[in-house]
């Protein structure tokens, strides 16, 4: 009886170490699911110019609660996504408590969609545009995790709580390096709110667009919420160094690095025979920097003599310059064991700092190489000079000289049976 009292209590601890070993990790899945679930907060401007009814006959804010509402069934079941609202409270002269009036409406977690779309139901147009204090708010509704993070902000006029510059607010953001990207929409916009977007999206790397109707507004949105869920390229941090003989060796991949105004950085790439070498980089100015502005990238051997180079120049316009290359390597006709060439790539930018500018950290810089294999000579050789427009030019050659076979046949025809008759 002892016995079977000890076996039935020892099978009853293994099954609940079973039970324990099986929930322990379910639970960690979970969490890593968390962790690394794309994440998006919806901005919204419910400020008092959002009555205006000048979108397909119906007020702004009509159009963008039917929005939200469409945007919230297509949303994938991945997307962790949130709500904050601008203006949404406070509808008094104060612009002191009005610039502090942004609220999360709806938290960014797993999405219930019938509380989102009561949540939406509820707004009416009341107060600021406090759009600088939203986006820092924004920016923690989004911290932690590993996932992508996108706000979208969706605003019909520009920010009412100056000095604080939603456009500086922005680069702060990115130069956190927390890999946010702000999206922006402006509804029925000016010229001003165009610029103010603009900026806004442009120093993290995100998109602007004008919207004058529904439909647009809903179909961009979902874009921007399904492009939240699209698999994201985490980028390696690199040290580019002074010089080519000390420089890291990269493979295919995405990588970033500071650098310092008046700096220049070299990396080095391994490419064989038959192989094509593509990189591009991109600089962002994420502190005030003058206008005019370039960015150099040449391939070298590792003897000095240039290869290709590609360049780009700005003039203040936009906060990110980007420049790219291609250098295809021959195949060898001799020897198939032949060895890699090592070529040096050179990254250096014109960019200037403005009076009491801090220069360091240096400027956020990120480096794509790919090798890949080679274009076929045969492919890329022109034929004739026509390329692969030959093929065309030959069906209609082909096609005239049918059809005045059969015209001409058509004409001998006529004239015989006008002779007969």
């Amino acid at each position: 009886m002892i016995i079977r009292t000890r076996l039935a209590a020892g099978a009853c601890a293994l099954l609940a170490l079973l039970g324990a070993g099986v929930a322990f990790p379910a639970g960690a899945v979970a969490d890593e699911v968390s962790a690394t679930a794309p994440k998006v907060d919806l901005v919204l401007d419910v400020s008092g110019s959002m009555r205006a009814r000048d979108m397909d006959g119906q007020s702004r804010m009509a159009a963008a609660k039917q929005a939200f509402n469409e945007v919230l069934d297509a949303t994938p079941e991945e997307v962790r996504l949130g709500i904050r609202t601008l203006g949404a409270n406070y509808p008094g002269d104060d612009r002191k408590t009005g610039c502090k009036d942004t609220a999360q409406l709806y938290p960014v977690g797993p999405l219930d969609r019938t509380e989102a779309k009561a949540a939406v139901a509820t707004l009416s147009p009341t107060g600021w545009t406090p759009i600088g204090p939203g986006l820092l708010k924004a920016a923690e509704d989004l911290d932690g995790g590993e996932g992508s993070k996108r706000i979208v902000l969706i605003s019909d006029g520009e920010d009412t709580c100056a000095p604080l510059d939603p456009c500086e607010v922005a680069r702060e953001i990115a130069a956190k390096g927390i890999g946010l990207t702000i999206d922006t929409l402006g509804l029925v916009p000016n010229t001003k709110l165009r610029q103010q977007l603009s900026c806004i999206a442009e120093a993290t790397g995100g998109t602007f667009t004008s919207v004058e109707h529904t439909e647009e507004l809903t179909d961009k949105v979902n874009q921007l919420v399904d492009r939240a869920a699209d698999p994201v390229v985490t980028p390696v941090a690199t040290d580019g160094a002074d010089r080519c003989e000390k420089a890291p060796t990269l493979k295919s991949g995405l990588y970033t690095d500071r650098e310092e105004f008046g700096q220049q950085r070299w990396y080095r790439v391994d490419v064989r025979p038959g192989q094509e070498l593509r990189a591009s980089v991109s600089v962002a100015a994420d502190r005030a920097v003058n206008p005019s502005y370039g960015v150099l990238v040449r391939a070298v051997t590792v003897k000095g003599r240039e290869i290709v180079r590609g360049e780009a120049a700005g003039t203040g316009r936009t906060d990110v310059v980007s420049a790219g290359l291609r250098y295809p390597k021959a195949e060898a006709d001799d020897d198939e064991n032949a060895p890699a060439e090592i070529v040096c790539l050179q990254v250096t930018h014109s960019f200037s700092a403005g009076a009491g500018v801090k220069t360091a950290p240096g400027l956020p810089l990120e480096l794509t190489v790919d090798v890949v294999d080679g274009p076929s000579p045969a492919r890329d050789v022109a034929s004739f000079g026509l390329g692969r427009g030959w093929w065309l030019l030959g069906a209609l050659i082909l096609a005239g000289f049918l059809a005045g076979l059969v015209w001409g046949w058509l004409s001998r025809w006529r004239v015989a049976v006008w002779r007969t008759n």
